[in-house]
């Protein structure tokens, strides 16, 4: 029987023209393979495109996935490394797997006995825990918070609890374009003397982070987060 191919778990700049933030050896290793599972075709080749690749495009194969795509298609992605080819997994930005529908894909490939690579690059959430001076110890990532009131009310509220109760950090991320909406909701909703953090644009030019009061924040002039990708962390 053939030695099966490994999963490479390929690392994705946080924004354009940010190759740079990617260690060396993973542009080696994405340089080498031609098979690549992706949200998007189109994202991914802009990606590769932008770290010099020597083999043409024309030999690469890229599959789509969502995370409504059903197991049975996951599996066929997988086809290529149960016959000896390693392939390489991309999120559309950070790491695959990581608030990602890639990590469909990695359970998938646990079930059939490939090897899972991850490799080192960009996680906008853990960048923005440790730049925030909130608590690293214990944290809780949730995603996106319901995106209307009182639902959102209700849901910062219980975050809040947590973070009194457990002195434990809450992270969580929004469409880019309600942003402001959330910043806005967030300030008015939350104690007082609750720390918020705002990381957006991570590792781009144009970085942002900054932790403060609720109180502060009620003082201070929220910059334009409109369609900037931000993550919002909570804590003491």
């Amino acid at each position: 029987m053939a030695t099966k191919g490994k999963l490479y778990l390929i690392p994705a700049p946080l924004g354009e023209n940010a190759a740079h933030t990617l260690p060396q050896y993973v542009i080696d290793i994405l340089h080498r393979l031609d098979v690549f599972i992706a949200e998007r075709a189109k994202t991914a080749r802009r990606f590769i495109k932008e770290t010099n690749p020597s083999k043409p495009f024309s030999e690469l194969a890229f599959y789509e996935i969502t995370k409504h795509t059903p197991p049975e298609e996951r599996a066929r992605f997988l086809e290529d490394a149960e016959q000896g080819k390693d392939i390489g997994l991309l999120s559309e930005a950070g790491c695959p797997g990581v608030a990602d529908p890639g990590a469909f894909v990695v359970q998938t490939a646990h079930q059939r006995g490939i090897q899972v690579v991850p490799l080192v690059g960009p996680s906008s959430i853990l960048l923005a825990l440790m730049a925030s001076g909130l608590n690293g110890q214990d944290f809780c990532f949730h995603g996106y918070l319901p995106p209307r009131r009182p639902e959102l009310d209700r849901e910062l509220k219980f975050l809040e609890q947590r973070v009194f109760k457990h002195q434990q950090t809450q992270i969580f991320i929004e469409t880019p374009y309600r942003n402001m909406g959330l910043v806005e909701t967030a300030v008015n909703v939350l104690s007082p003397d609750m720390l918020f953090c705002i990381a957006a644009d991570l590792t781009l030019p144009t970085e942002y982070v900054r932790t403060l009061a609720v109180r502060d924040w009620r003082k201070e002039q929220v910059p334009d987060l409109h369609k900037h990708p931000a993550v919002f962390l909570v804590g003491r």
